[in-house]
């Protein structure tokens, strides 16, 4: 039986936080690669999806990988190319090997994430979800801390002193490298049990699928939100920028916070019931958002905050079910809940761009409100034992 054990917990968040780090940093480093190399905006632009493709959509490839080949190694591999690929980043004067070192960057990233979800699910004991969301927040914080390390060095330093950036990961992975024997053990085991291992119950793979489809609906109003809230209270609603990267921080920061409170209570309730009243929750706080009541106060902090609170807190839980519906094969269901899903449901904002560019960005914001129903009705379908 699985041992929940904190400390290997923490240190595999660690990793997380530091790795998420670059991953977070690279949006924040775009106006100074676009301004250094004269760069067009949709040259810019495929920087991040270069970024987004190889450290998101690849990660089920790694997971396949990590499944078969069982590397540990991974870990502080994936962590060190993900910090060396991003510190180097000021120093080019060329678009290629600008997009070459965010390659780089990116697969360390999608080499981390599946092989650290995979080896957090040994030590998280019976508390599957609670223990999950030690390793997930780490990854939350690390994301939301990329942007401010990134400013604070330019500001305080010049852009010159980027390449200083790379200590966290030089750090993070001699720290995982000590205790690698310690991380690596029930690793082994689980290669051995492979060999053995039978194949997936029957139905896994749809249940898989409904999972993954209701992954996308959520990673797509968490990134329109992030998207278009600027958009909307700055340019439509005309307000003040300070405050829409306020709303924009709370919201991020309850879904941190949610990702805690809401896994242990998930483990107590049951998955699919608490996957369930998410989605019912945040159908009906989404619409407040478009209350004047609201709009017009600062009652919209807590609408957000309560939003990001409810939507952001089935992270990990999600992790857990794609994981024990795929018992075998730990590295896909980490790599497709992670990467693939959240990945795609990113590629939807393109979508509410569209809408945004012929009717308008109120209609783009208000469209949002209905994916949280579809979530909520695929769960109905979700055939999944607790």
């Amino acid at each position: 039986m699985k041992k929940f054990n904190l400390k290997v917990l923490l240190i595999l968040a660690l990793g997380h936080l530091v790795t998420d780090i670059y991953q977070g940093s690279l949006p924040a480093m775009l106006p100074f690669l676009k301004d250094k190399l004269a760069l067009s905006y949709t040259m810019t632009g495929f920087i991040l999806m270069t970024a987004n493709f190889t450290s998101s959509v690849l990660q089920p490839l790694f997971g396949y990988y990590s499944d078969r080949k069982t590397k540990a190694i991974l870990l502080p591999i994936g962590l060190f190319c993900a910090g060396l690929g991003f510190s180097l980043l000021a120093l080019q004067t060329h678009y290629v090997p600008v997009l070459f070192l965010v390659v780089i960057s990116g697969l360390g990233v999608a080499s981390y994430h599946p092989e650290g979800y995979k080896t957090a699910s040994f030590f998280t004991g019976e508390k599957s979800a609670t223990g999950m969301s030690i390793f997930s927040v780490g990854g939350n914080i690390g994301f939301s801390l990329g942007p401010i390390l990134t400013f604070s060095i330019i500001g305080y330093l010049g852009y010159s002193f980027l390449p200083i950036i790379i200590l966290p990961a030089l750090i993070c992975t001699a720290v995982i490298l000590y205790y690698r024997h310690t991380i690596s053990i029930p690793v082994l085991e689980y290669a051995k049990k492979q060999e053995v291992a039978g194949i997936a119950p029957p139905g896994a793979y749809t249940s898989l699928f409904v999972v993954i489809a209701i992954v996308i609906m959520r990673s797509w109003i968490q990134m329109g939100l992030l998207s278009y809230i600027p958009f909307y209270y700055i340019n439509y609603l005309k307000g003040d920028p300070l405050f829409a990267g306020k709303l924009v921080f709370v919201f991020l920061f309850c879904g941190a916070a949610g990702t805690l409170i809401g896994s242990p209570l998930a483990d107590k309730w049951g998955h699919k019931l608490f996957l369930r009243g998410s989605m019912v929750l945040s159908t009906a706080i989404l619409p407040l958002m478009f209350v004047p009541f609201f709009q017009q106060s600062y009652l919209l902090f807590v609408v957000l905050g309560l939003l990001g609170m409810v939507l952001i807190s089935t992270f990990s839980v999600t992790i857990v079910m794609a994981q024990k519906l795929l018992p075998h094969k730990l590295g896909i269901a980490s790599g497709l809940m992670v990467g693939f899903a959240i990945g795609t449901g990113g590629i939807g904002v393109t979508l509410l761009g569209l809408i945004a560019d012929h009717y308008g960005v109120p209609l783009a914001m208000k469209s949002i409100m209905v994916l949280p129903v579809i979530g909520f009705l695929l769960s109905l379908f979700l055939r999944y034992k607790e």
